[in-house]
């Protein structure tokens, strides 16, 4: 059955109602064009600084042996995801602040317990190298029981580190979307231009002479082999 009041509409009201159709299919064609090219401008501007130094990538490369031969150096680098959590003191921290430093990034949890077994490790690697050019950068994700990580690190005499925190684990699940972790511990190496270098998934003994030779081929000077 036809509705009686559905009627075809005179013809120039019809012609009038298209001219501004035609406008806002003109206007949604120009927005997404401009998102499309706009978006890949950028990432093409990022993808240039990022792969500025692949001398220096190639370099670390080469030291990710032994201990730390896990480390997976990145092919196409991007700026690491920008991230905020928690200062040693409860303050807003955000891992920009960073940039100018080498800094390893460490995602821990202390129901994880290879991080338990990684984190004295970690603590000697900043107590060896730890300076205004390199520092790690250790954020601890538990949810739940909030006084336990802090309890955790005074246990097992960790001095060097800095206590970083994101009780929201929200770290973690950014990280995860970007496709950069499925599990803890991971370990992303970052330059000094924000740029991620490459991402170890599991433990390692970073203070062995491994991680350290892996760290000190981070922090050479651009274009140094």
């Amino acid at each position: 059955m036809t509705d009686p009041t559905d009627k075809p509409a005179p013809k120039r009201l019809l012609s009038r109602a298209f001219v501004p159709a035609i406008g806002i299919c003109g206007l949604a064609v120009a927005a997404l064009l401009y998102v499309t090219i706009g978006s890949g401008g950028k990432e093409t501007a990022e993808a240039k600084v990022c792969a500025a130094d692949a001398v220096k990538r190639a370099a670390v490369d080469r030291a990710a042996t032994g201990e730390v031969a896990a480390l997976t150096v990145a092919k196409q680098p991007r700026p690491v995801t920008a991230l905020a959590f928690n200062g040693p003191e409860g303050q807003s921290e955000t891992l920009d602040a960073f940039k100018g430093r080498v800094v390893l990034l460490n995602l821990w949890a202390t129901w994880c317990v290879p991080c338990r077994q990684e984190m004295p490790a970690l603590d000697r690697l900043e107590a060896k190298l730890g300076s205004p050019d390199f520092t790690v950068v250790a954020v601890n994700i538990d949810t739940t029981r909030l006084e336990r990580p802090k309890a955790f690190l005074n246990e097992v005499g960790v001095k060097a580190l800095s206590f970083y925190s994101d009780p929201k684990a929200d770290v973690f699940y950014r990280l995860k979307q970007a496709g950069k972790v499925v599990g803890l511990p991971t370990t992303i190496l970052i330059g000094r231009d924000g740029c991620e270098i490459g991402t170890l998934a599991g433990p390692a003994l970073w203070d062995s002479p491994d991680g350290v030779a892996l760290i000190e081929a981070a922090l050479k000077p651009a274009g140094g082999a």
